[in-house]
């Protein structure tokens, strides 16, 4: 086991903090901070000091172990991207302000990459022309850039941020399955040797395109992602990819009928006015997908999840319609449209608005609304999609029992794009038969950064970070708790514990009291603290266990066999 170096404190680039930074809304965000892992640089872009360094290396690191073990290539692309590339795919419109744009001296655009699917199909589409090359898998660490409208939550939600993205290439869509069962079983040893606490959920792919799609999910109150949990069974997804079942209803229905009900232009007025629950109304929105006014019907007591929307009609461009756009629609009556005689406007529904099945609505008249509105005998529904907002007790997809929700911060993401980007930039091989092939892709991606934070999360309490030996800027933090001998007893055990292969944090600071060394070894969080302290006159030493809290007075030759 080779020697390692002795970190002193005295000498290192980290000041710890007392209180928490006024802008700190998450706990990552204040325990990183306060520890001396990162420095705010500007709005989302964060400086990595040497600890925070050291955790970003170590999870890389696993990374790394874990793509090179499925055969994956590493590679390092560039950062400044060509717009010709990104015109091509259409994400150069797609991407919209999350794009840093900007021009060379001659006029020429580029980007900042915030994911690389075009850069590495025309690197396969150079490299690769015989089936024979395929199939092939390739990575790369490396910082991203996304022009984020409100980066929040420190790492968590960044401008710049690393990531590990993967891609692989192959001739036929069951070597492109095999190619994601590998990535999905070495993210599942990724986050496992991390000690993260995760779920792998069904998703959406959204823009991205392609067809099977899973987000690994790290639950944490911090989480900007839902994801539902069956209790009953293993079912668990993203809550813009749960399901419901479209079941058609056998009923008999009275006839269509308009009554008046004037200034009710909300559902709940309008349930208050007639005496009717909630559920029994039919909520119409209005939207413009990418420009095109089209309405969405949902039950009366569930809300439009236009995220969900949005990730469904992906790439097009999901608005709410505006004033100006009933002004120029007379046939639109705001606050009173219903799906009957709707013209020039296709209508979405979820599926709970099943045929068969009865509602009160808009009249499209002002002031007026219609009962037994029948779905499939007054209007019919162009498409169907999942668009409510989902709410604990939703039945699961897979059993019908009630979903529970939960908060959690995506870490990973795996799709099965398919033939999008390989269409788009024409990626052919040589097949067997002497033919061209098209060849099929996956795109696999980490937030490096965004695990560091998810772990602090997850593992951080009342005193501070708490790392997993894994993914911690040390193994042992030796604290000396006093001058002199102290001091000479912990540069000893420092000196000790690096010559048998542990990475070791010395806090040999001059001037400060053993409590605030003490407060401080907690806050930075190391697996093991040993101090030496008021015994050390007879060589004995406190070895702490910072996740379980156990201490120890030993002497130290005991506690230097502790330490693992």
């Amino acid at each position: 086991m080779s020697t390692q170096h002795v970190q002193r404190m005295s000498r290192l680039l980290a000041k710890t903090l007392r209180e928490d930074p006024a802008d700190a809304e998450t706990l990552s965000h204040r325990l990183l901070v306060r520890a001396g892992y990162v420095r705010r640089s500007s709005a989302g872009v964060w400086t990595w000091l040497p600890l925070g360094k050291r955790v970003l290396e170590n999870v890389s690191r696993i990374v790394r172990e874990e793509m090179d073990a499925i055969g994956a290539q590493e590679v390092l692309l560039p950062a400044l991207l060509p717009r010709e590339p990104y015109e091509v795919s259409g994400r150069w419109s797609e991407y919209g302000d999350l794009l840093f744009r900007l021009k060379d001296r001659k006029g020429a655009d580029y980007l900042l990459g915030p994911t690389h699917e075009e850069i590495f199909t025309l690197l396969v589409k150079d490299q690769c022309t015989s089936y024979k090359d395929l199939p092939v898998m390739l990575y790369q660490i490396q910082t991203k850039y996304r022009d984020e409208a409100r980066p929040r939550s420190g790492v968590l939600r960044g401008r710049e941020f690393q990531m590990k993205d993967s891609y692989s290439f192959d001739v036929s869509d069951e070597g492109l399955a095999h190619s994601y069962a590998l990535h999905r079983a070495a993210y599942q040893r990724i986050f496992e040797r991390l000690g993260l606490d995760h779920r792998i959920v069904s998703a959406v792919s959204g823009a991205m395109g392609g067809s099977a799609s899973e987000e690994f999910l790290a639950p944490a109150r911090a989480g900007e992602d839902t994801f539902a949990d069956c209790p009953s069974c293993d079912y668990a997804a993203n809550t813009e990819a749960v399901t419901f079942a479209l079941t058609p209803v056998e009923a008999e229905h009275g006839p269509l009928e308009e009554i008046p009900t004037p200034d009710t232009p909300t559902i709940e007025t309008l349930a208050a006015h007639l005496g009717v629950p909630a559920s029994a109304t039919l909520k119409n929105l209005l939207v413009k997908v990418d420009g095109e006014i089209v309405a969405v019907g949902v039950p009366g007591d569930r809300e439009v999840d236009l995220g969900k929307l949005g990730e469904h009609l992906a790439p097009a461009v999901v608005e709410l319609v505006t004033a100006e756009d009933f002004a120029d629609r007379p046939d639109l009556v705001r606050g009173y449209v219903g799906p009957q005689g709707l013209e020039k406007v296709r209508y979405l529904a979820d599926p709970r608005v099943a045929p068969g099945t009865s509602w009160v609505t808009g009249a499209n008249k002002p002031d007026t609304h219609a009962r037994n509105v029948v779905c499939g005998r007054d209007f019919e529904v162009d498409r169907y999609l999942d668009v409510v907002v989902v709410e604990p007790g939703d039945p699961c997809p897979a059993c019908g029992s009630g979903l529970a929700l939960d908060r959690a911060i995506e870490i990973g993401h795996i799709f099965q794009l398919g033939r999008k980007y390989a269409d788009a930039f024409g990626l052919d091989v040589l097949g067997r038969e002497g033919k061209p092939v098209r060849v099929t892709m996956g795109s696999y991606g980490i937030g490096v950064s965004r695990v560091v934070a998810a772990l602090a999360e997850q593992t951080a309490d009342e005193r501070g970070l708490c790392w997993p030996a894994s993914a911690a800027p040390a193994d042992v933090h030796v604290v000396a708790a006093g001058k002199a001998v102290p001091l000479a007893l912990a540069e000893s055990a420092a000196t000790a514990l690096a010559e048998a292969g542990h990475r070791v944090l010395l806090d040999d600071r001059p001037g400060l009291s053993p409590g605030v060394k003490l407060t401080d070894a907690e806050l930075i969080g190391v697996p093991w603290i040993l101090v030496a302290g008021r015994r050390s006159a007879d060589g004995v030493v406190e070895l702490q266990h910072r996740a379980t809290g156990t201490r120890e007075e030993l002497p130290l030759a005991e506690a230097l066999t502790r330490v693992v």
